[in-house]
């Protein structure tokens, strides 16, 4: 199974994995929050700061999900 097979598995299972459907909401939430700083409030090194470290979260669940899923498809 190549990596390209495991990430449509993932992107399948993540409809029903409650970790990476929150992360996902908490994130688009944040890049809203981010828009709205640097637009509105002008504030452009906070925003971005907080839109680095929110949106980490979500990267690090799909990897995690990913290399669950890597592992139990090895023989």
């Amino acid at each position: 199974m190549n990596d390209e097979h495991c990430k449509f598995l993932i992107m399948k299972k993540s409809e029903y994995n409650l970790i990476l459907v929150k992360s996902k909401a908490f994130a688009l939430r944040i890049i809203r929050l981010y828009k709205y700083l640097c637009e509105e409030k002008k504030e452009f090194v906070l925003s971005k700061q907080v839109l680095r470290s929110s949106t980490c979260i979500g990267a690090n669940a799909m990897e995690a999900s990913f290399e669950s899923i890597i592992q139990k498809t090895k023989i």
